[in-house]
């Protein structure tokens, strides 16, 4: 029974350079209401993730844009086998697949894109069991601003900035961390901005709602940019097309201060050998000096700003308050900084000391370079061929375009912060304006995470009834859901009849495995200790009456009390109510006397008959219908005990000399309580059928 509680989650991030699986674990919303704390109360679901749930694989899902039919078989179902080792086989049907692509499908044409996301969709469907509603809603090309949301709520979730914002006060009543991301085709930005800038600039942030373990919404104006064509890979392509016009069409060897000295590449970046080619040939000068002259012209910093402020390629950002502001940086910002430049103990990032390893590294001879990666695995040559670059490339951006302060030459912004949130962040290592990471808390920072942490808060239920404002985000637009709005693409419903939001969360199971497989144990194991201890009051009645004189002596008795509870005349009962106690029932068949356990009742005379006819008796099972023209079985009204027929007796009924023509009706002996309102069939010529059973979302 073991990991029924949890709830699984699969999304594949299709980037530029290739395909990477992720799978996260949550805890059912409402098995983690039972044992929460008040702070976890408040908190988001709290997701799972292991290194050994993600797989990557190369290239690029855009790769197969020519030929999209091949996508499936020879390229994803490596990653659906991996998963579905992972997955418990019960789960898949519930387990939510997205496949969300990136930067290198975006440079793709459109028609390209739309053949890509249908065939992927069709394959998924057709060759899993995950659930897939919605295919435009699961697979599909995603929007840099889209990426970057994600990102950040990946972010502030691992630190803790949506959960303690007291321990991530940064000042000014600023308690979240921004993003940035750098990937091979694209870069995104992601923060909220200061108050004031949120205010000037309300109409460029979106709206992201969200909503914690108790219902409470939790909503956030946040600000995301994407630069496509800014991501490493693109960049460095643009670079080589610029040294291609600085230099004359009939040049055969281009120099380039962004390679190792002595270092010969093909302007792809393919290693050649000291032989004559009529290629052109990139020549390694180990200058980073001039490599930052070079690569600063790529930012677009002279492109003309529509809407102030601007930052890269006249691309509009609201001024960023780096006082409050801190950043983390994922992907190439991490990989870049803790490659071939990354010293043992950094835990955050200081400009000086960055630059003088990338100096040192870019001015060794290609030779002395390689000889040191020799027996390391095979894309570390490519990656060392690319790092100097790759370090222009985001110093550029960080300092230049951004505006991220130089940290080791320039001043260092102090925000007005308490003690205990100074030391939390020291702790932490994201105080300075940027930080660099790849984990935080073992769990690998991807945007991802973010679209599954918005997957799973749209499973909690509203705590109000009135909420109505979905999971998810879009334009800015106050108390109403915008026509952009971005759905989390998950819902919430009640388990058994319970509504959490009103909290009656309590009345659920306390067992953390609860489902239906266990209330059939359960009932069972109940069925089973009630049936062994009849068995033991079974043989005690037939050990103790087994003698003649003790049945009769306590029959005896009883017969003494049932006649003080019957009402008096006619022969122990009354004119108008003729049926006999059921402790004569019991009587009769504990002690083997025999009477009719039925009366005839009269339609005229005495004036009962009408009022003593059968009501309506509802069901709760709606297996059986009774319909109005006798078409249906009546099973769906009764009350589950069957009325025996009269054979061989008269249709006539005497009492003191009087003859009344009668139906032969039957009448089950009910003690006279239970009578009372009820009417017979006869009497019900349109009788209803039972309502059909239906679950509290439909009652609403």
């Amino acid at each position: 029974m073991g990991g029924k509680k949890w709830r699984w989650g699969v999304i594949l991030d299709a980037g530029s350079s290739g395909t990477r699986l992720h799978i996260y674990r949550w805890k059912d919303p409402e098995k983690a209401l039972k044992d929460a704390s008040p702070e976890e109360l408040q908190s988001l679901p709290r997701l799972m993730t292991e290194k050994k749930w993600t797989k990557k694989i190369r290239p690029g899902v855009s790769t197969f844009g020519d030929a999209p039919s091949k996508v499936g078989p020879a390229y994803l179902q490596d990653l659906i086998d991996h998963a579905l080792d992972v997955i418990p086989q019960n789960k898949i049907k519930d387990t939510p697949i997205f496949l969300m692509a990136t930067a290198g499908m975006r440079l793709l044409p459109k028609k390209q894109q739309t053949a890509l996301t249908q065939e992927i969709c069709y394959y998924l469907r057709k060759n899993t069991d995950f659930s897939l509603p919605d295919c435009d809603l699961h697979i599909q090309v995603i929007e840099g601003e889209t990426e970057g949301l994600y990102g950040w709520i990946a972010s502030n979730y691992l630190l803790g900035g949506f959960d303690n914002p007291d321990k991530h006060q940064h000042g000014k009543g600023h308690h979240t961390y921004g993003f940035l991301d750098m990937g091979g085709a694209s870069a995104q930005i992601a923060f909220a901005p200061n108050s004031t800038e949120a205010a000037k600039h309300a109409d460029d942030l979106k709206l992201l709602r969200l909503r914690t373990l108790d219902g409470s919404p939790a909503e956030y104006k946040v600000f995301t940019a994407t630069w496509l064509g800014f991501g490493a890979n693109q960049a460095r392509e643009s670079y080589i097309h610029n040294l291609e016009d600085l230099y004359s069409e009939s040049a055969t060897e281009l120099p380039d201060p962004c390679l190792p000295r002595g270092l010969r590449t093909t302007l792809d970046g393919e290693l050649v050998q000291r032989s004559k080619t009529r290629k052109p040939t990139l020549i390694g000068t180990g200058a980073f000096d001039e490599c930052l002259k070079q690569t600063y012209p790529l930012l677009g910093k002279d492109k003309p700003c529509e809407d102030n402020p601007c930052l890269l390629n006249g691309q509009h950002v609201p001024a960023i308050d780096f006082d409050v502001n801190h950043f983390i940086g994922v992907s190439e910002y991490w990989h870049t900084t803790h490659g071939f430049f990354g010293g043992k103990g950094d835990t955050a990032y200081d400009f000086a000391t960055y630059q003088k390893r990338v100096k040192d590294f870019c001015s060794q001879d290609w030779n002395a370079i390689r000889s040191k990666i020799d027996g390391r695995r095979a894309h570390d040559a490519k990656n060392a061929q690319e790092a100097c670059f790759k370090a222009s490339w985001l110093i550029n951006v960080l300092h230049e375009g951004i505006g991220v302060p130089r940290i080791g030459i320039e001043p260092v912004p102090t925000a007005n912060v308490s003690k205990g949130a100074l030391e939390h962040a020291k702790q932490k290592g994201f105080l300075e304006p940027f930080q660099p990471v790849d984990k935080i808390d073992g769990i690998e920072v991807s945007w991802t995470l973010g679209k599954m942490v918005l997957y799973a808060a749209g499973q909690i239920p509203p705590k109000s009834r009135d909420d109505t404002y979905p999971v998810g985000f879009g334009s800015n637009l106050a108390g109403v859901t915008p026509p952009d709005f971005q759905f989390a693409g998950s819902s919430w419903k009640p388990v058994g009849g319970h509504y959490l939001g009103n909290q009656t969360h309590g009345h659920i199971d306390d067992d953390d495995d609860w489902d239906a497989e266990d209330i059939l144990d359960k009932a069972k194991s109940k069925s089973a200790s009630g049936f062994f201890a009849f068995l033991l009051i079974l043989a005690f009645l037939l050990y103790f009456f087994r003698k003649r004189d003790r049945r009769m002596r306590v029959y005896s008795r009883i017969n003494s009390l049932v006649r003080k509870f019957r009402r008096p005349g006619g022969n122990g009962r009354g004119k108008n109510f003729p049926l006999r106690s059921p402790l004569d029932t019991i009587t009769n068949k504990l002690f083997g006397r025999t009477t009719l356990s039925y009366e005839r009742l009269m339609e005229e005379g005495g004036g009962g008959a009408d009022r003593f006819e059968l009501g309506e008796v509802e069901s709760d099972d709606n297996e059986y219908s009774d319909s109005s023209d006798g078409s249906g079985s009546r099973f769906g009204h009764s009350s589950g005990l069957a009325t025996p027929k009269l054979g061989g007796m008269g249709g006539m009924y005497h009492d003191r000399n009087l003859l009344s023509r009668t139906e032969s009706r039957e009448r089950l002996m009910l003690p006279p309580h239970l009578q009372v309102g009820r009417r017979s069939r006869a009497g019900s010529p349109t009788r209803m059928k039972s309502p059909l059973v239906t679950s509290p979302l439909d009652e609403r």
